[in-house]
């Protein structure tokens, strides 16, 4: 499966995103939370695909929750880079990945489509996340 790296600023944090999708192909998301607007998120996610976090040093590992607590957003506590969220633990994690922190980010071309997910319960965004998001591992934290 082809693999689209990438990482934090200062490269505590590194991802590495398996997927069979074209890269210009894939959906792009721009959440439109506080959050996400002042990080100018675009998320991408294969839920056929993966999502490994490798952390350098867990003291550099920033994991902030907010709203419905339902995710973990992951940052770099050195360099401040916002580069996934992560909802469930285990085998049961699913993630997105931050376009912006990869690599080949401008092979991640399409426009990004504005979304928002107030009017959500918190049961309706964990099935979304578990259908629309990918398995995630995070290695070394």
């Amino acid at each position: 499966m082809p693999v689209h790296s990438g990482g934090c600023h200062c490269g505590a944090i590194r991802l590495r995103f398996e997927t069979e999708l074209d890269p210009a192909r894939i959906e792009i998301r721009a959440c439109q939370c506080s959050f996400c607007v002042r990080h100018g998120s675009r998320a991408a996610a294969d839920p056929g695909g993966r999502l490994t976090i490798l952390v350098e040093d867990g003291a550099k590992l920033q994991v902030y929750r907010f709203g419905l607590r339902t995710a973990d957003y992951i940052l770099c506590r050195e360099c401040g880079v916002y580069v996934a969220a992560i909802c469930g633990d285990g085998e049961h994690a699913r993630a997105i990945v931050i376009v912006n922190a990869l690599d080949e980010r401008e092979r991640f071309s399409r426009e990004a489509v504005p979304v928002r997910y107030d009017a959500e319960t918190r049961e309706q965004r964990l099935a979304r996340r578990r259908g629309a998001w990918m398995p995630v591992e995070i290695q070394g934290r």
